[in-house]
């Protein structure tokens, strides 16, 4: 079985790796040109369940980010050397193991529903448990983990689209792929 597969646009699940562009906390692409979207099986498994539930609640799921590799995980490291929010690029990150995904939810017309923050915004207001947000970006935000829930992945506390295997850590670290290359500096 492959370490890792490609994630291609479907319905219902449309891919716009984030670190392919200037839109994330770097402000500048870190993934070099003809990044793809690529997670485990057992990941891609729960991201197509997840993609279909989404879609029969008319809804879209939409990846910001997958496998990483280790020398992005490095870039984000050095730049917010904060574990709340980055994993130590020394420790490895579930995405690094491909088994950790970073999405939001689109409308049934495609664009994004209000999450409160953008992705990547590493601060307080970005945490799963804010009662402080309008009610409505507390629905969206509910209602995609529940998806995400439903479809196998775990949660963490800090970042509302981050997603990850419940058995994460007992998946390998990967060594970098051709699907996705760092941009040199």
């Amino acid at each position: 079985m492959a370490d890792l597969i490609e994630i291609p646009p479907a319905d219902g699940l449309r891919i716009a790796l984030a670190y392919a562009t200037a839109g994330n906390l770097t402000g500048r692409p870190v993934y070099a040109p003809g990044a793809r979207c690529a997670l485990r099986p057992a990941a891609a498994d729960c991201l197509l369940r997840a993609a279909r539930a989404a879609r029969r609640a008319g809804l879209g799921l939409l990846v910001y980010d997958a496998y990483r590799p280790a020398a992005a995980q490095a870039v984000f490291w050095r730049m917010l050397p904060d574990p709340r929010y980055v994993a130590d690029a020394a420790q490895g990150s579930n995405h690094t193991r491909g088994v950790a995904v970073d999405v939001g939810l689109l409308d049934a017309g495609g664009a994004p529903l209000d999450m409160g923050t953008d992705f990547d915004d590493m601060r307080d207001q970005s945490h799963h448990d804010r009662d402080d947000l309008p009610p409505a970006v507390q629905r969206n935000r509910h209602l995609l983990l529940g998806i995400m829930l439903q479809a196998g992945f775990r949660s963490i506390p800090t970042e509302w689209w981050h997603y990850e295997l419940p058995d994460a850590r007992e998946y390998a670290l990967l060594p970098e792929s051709g699907m996705v290359r760092v941009v040199s500096d």
